[in-house]
């Protein structure tokens, strides 16, 4: 494969894969793409940048590598259901999440399906740490097969290379509710943060990257006493499932979900330097996929009627295991939960996968906020629009059963 090399200004060289996935882009996304610097942590990239971008990690050959994560023949039916009534403006909301897709399945069936930002339903946009909640879900996988054998087991049993490190005691348990009590900083806006550097770590010879950086981090209080966020913790998840199952991820995802859950398009996997999928993040995938996966989840993880992870696994990691010092919310293993019962994947920048078992709802989300990676009005908005599905699905049960009522 020939690659292409653009040179811009003081910008970094980008090697662009001359494809036809690549030549399917319009012209100004291809020349907003060769604008991305591959010297600056994305987190840093201008809005403009980001949305070209997003919807094309996977083809910017320099900036990353990735694994295919291959679909089966039988996509999963998604059939339409009658427009979802919502008391707000859906295309106010969309401009204000700077939307890129925006899904919603009731009872299984396709009640609301809109796009922005000129993207459509056949391209796949990037998932940022909304990967953390499949991860989770590969690691119940994992479990159910016997490659690992407890949740109680500790990190260094599948990682040699963290004996002696903070992580020595750390267990599976407590990796997966972050809870470790090792040092980190996840501040999306400082360029110095763990999270802003990890991944430009140069790694000691013959060690993971990640492995490498996540050894050296200190311990901050003891195990199981606090919850910190961390997406350095998801990516040590990751490289402990590709040891236990000795498959890489993105092959073990499509072994056990996205083949016979039903995905209609192939999705992929964005890699470390070191050729280890970054597992805190970026799957990039089709909005109807995000969909499905949720809807796999609502689902219980069943697949022809067999649950895919142990009996009993998916209820804790969807419901809360640790508090995170807000009312209402709580974190279970890689989900963010809701006293309520409802749960969601999230990622920065406006992505994630809502799941509300009560209401048999599945709402689907990607964009590119325009105040930042957390955008504390965009989020606001968005569980707003969730409670507004809420609402609407339960007044239509009501009337439901007042017209049954009346007969």
């Amino acid at each position: 494969m020939k690659l292409k090399k653009i040179a811009l200004g003081t910008l970094a060289v980008l090697a662009i894969a001359g494809t036809a996935g690549w030549y399917s882009l319009d012209k100004e996304t291809r020349g907003l793409i060769a604008t991305v610097p591959t010297n600056k942590d994305l987190l840093f990239w201008s809005q403009p940048q980001r949305d070209a971008a997003f919807r094309a990690l996977d083809r910017i050959s320099l900036l990353a590598k990735w694994h295919d994560i291959p679909a089966g023949n039988a996509p999963s039916a998604l059939p339409p259901g009658p427009p979802l009534k919502l008391p707000l403006d859906v295309d106010a909301y969309l401009a204000g999440q700077r939307s890129a897709a925006l899904i919603v399945l009731h009872d299984g069936k396709l009640r609301l399906e809109r796009y922005g930002l000129d993207f459509d339903s056949k391209g796949r946009w990037t998932s940022f740490s909304v990967a953390k909640s499949i991860t989770s879900t590969l690691v119940g996988a994992a479990l159910r097969d016997g490659s690992i054998r407890s949740m109680d087991d500790k990190v260094s049993d599948y990682i040699p290379e963290m004996k002696g490190s903070a992580y020595d005691d750390v267990s599976i348990r407590q990796l997966l509710t972050m809870t470790s009590g090792v040092k980190w900083n996840e501040d999306y806006a400082d360029p110095k943060s763990d999270v802003a550097q990890f991944n430009n770590h140069k790694p000691e010879e013959g060690v993971d990257a990640l492995v490498s950086y996540m050894r050296k981090l200190p311990r901050e209080v003891p195990a199981g006493t606090r919850w910190l966020y961390s997406t350095g913790e998801t990516n040590l998840v990751g490289i402990l499932v590709n040891r236990a199952t000795k498959k890489p991820l993105a092959t073990y995802l499509s072994e056990k979900i996205w083949v016979p859950a039903g995905m209609e398009q192939k999705a992929t996997w964005i890699l470390s330097k070191t050729g280890q999928e970054i597992s805190g993040c970026c799957i990039q995938a089709a909005p109807r996929d995000f969909a499905r996966f949720g809807q796999f989840i609502l689902n219980g993880a069943t697949v022809g009627g067999k649950p895919i992870v142990p009996e009993g696994w998916l209820e804790q990691a969807t419901t809360s295991r640790t508090p995170i010092g807000q009312s209402g919310r709580g974190y279970g293993y890689q989900w963010w939960t809701y006293d309520t019962g409802a749960f969601t994947a999230r990622g920065i920048f406006g992505q994630g996968i809502f799941i509300d078992p009560k209401r048999k709802l599945v709402i689907a989300s990607n964009g590119d906020w325009g105040g930042g990676a957390r955008d504390p009005s965009a989020s606001a908005a968005r569980e707003a629009f969730y409670l507004a599905v809420q609402k609407a699905v339960d007044d239509e049960g009501a009337a439901g059963a007042g017209g049954g009522a009346g007969k």
